[in-house]
């Protein structure tokens, strides 16, 4: 009796994922650019260990679920204790967990513009000073900045608690209290007025204004980002219940009236009321369909010279727009 011949099994087809041994589109000076070692991380921070699972694309490699804000939440403080010396590192449940390797690439261009103003030499120590406008919970530039180059730093933040989260990291960790002071904004709808007292003299300004126009628009990419992590069509009940969840942010971190444009354009404005105390203003834009807007403003208020610095981080893409009136 003849049998058939059995067909080969069809296995599918195995994930393929090529090396990636350095992330080139971050700055060179930016420690993040190689691979996350989570076994070291883990070690620095045992309580990440929880969330180590084996990687889809790579059974002997280690990672996290990046859609669980806890896991990104454990990550982030391994990340500040490896690299960045702090020991304490906690964000208030339903606050912004900002991507540390995105913002230390902010940091690191800010010190390449203030080098340029000093024969390319990169100003370290407590003389320069910087403000960091809308410091948040997380109050990540502030932390990156002074143990990156040894800066001084103000925060300002409208969110009373948000301040008072910041300034529970800057308790707990030895020696950031002398380095770091925050100040709360107690008008909305102002920037530096309110903030910057007649003596202050700053070398630079760091904001990451709110992206979006609304509520709504908030929520819409959320959405977008739970799909680009694999997570399918709808946010998880709790966030579409609540879309300040949003992966973690309140309505002063997501949104404002006007957006992304309408925040730096007053940003703009009142810069030139502050251009005797501020060398370097500057701003992060998350499009580039914006960037039109934001130059009108800035011709407008009258600035002698404008810079655009592309970044990114993976599929992310964003730009620091800098200028200064001397």
């Amino acid at each position: 009796m003849q049998t058939k011949p059995t067909r080969a099994r069809q296995h599918a087809p195995k994930k393929i994922r090529p090396p990636v041994l350095e992330k080139l589109s971050l700055h060179p000076r930016n420690c993040h650019r190689g691979r996350y070692d989570f076994a070291a991380l883990s070690r620095a921070l045992p309580a990440l260990g929880g969330f180590l699972i084996a990687n889809p694309f790579d059974a002997n490699e280690l990672t996290i679920d990046f859609a669980n804000p806890a896991a990104v939440m454990a990550l982030n403080a391994a990340l500040l204790k490896s690299f960045y010396a702090v020991d304490s590192w906690r964000v208030p449940p339903g606050y912004l967990c900002p991507p540390i390797p995105g913002r230390a690439d902010y940091v690191h261009h800010a010190a390449d513009l203030l080098a340029a103003d000093r024969n390319g030499n990169i100003p370290r120590g407590p003389d320069i000073r910087v403000l960091d406008i809308g410091v948040g919970a997380n109050c990540i530039y502030p932390l990156i900045g002074h143990h990156a180059y040894g800066w001084q730093f103000v925060g300002s933040d409208t969110d009373a608690v948000a301040l008072g989260a910041a300034q529970q990291i800057v308790d707990a960790n030895t020696g950031l209290a002398a380095a770091i002071e925050l100040r709360l904004q107690k008008s909305p709808q102002k920037i530096f007025e309110g903030i910057l007292t007649p003596d202050d003299r700053f070398d630079f300004v760091l904001c990451n204004p709110p992206f979006h126009a609304s509520a709504r628009e908030a929520e819409a990419g959320a959405v977008r980002k739970w799909k680009n992590l694999g997570k399918g069509g709808g946010l998880p009940r709790s966030a579409e219940s609540n879309p300040k969840l949003n992966f973690g942010g309140q309505a002063a971190e997501l949104w404002c009236d006007g957006g992304e444009v309408g925040f730096v354009s007053r940003m703009v404005v009142e810069s030139a009321q502050r251009r005797s105390q501020v060398s370097w203003f500057s701003a992060l834009v998350s499009r580039e369909e914006r960037l039109p807007d934001i130059y009108s403003a800035l011709k407008a208020a009258g600035a002698r010279r404008v810079e655009t610095i592309a970044m990114a981080q993976g599929q992310k893409k964003s730009r620091v727009v800098a200028w200064h009136f001397r």
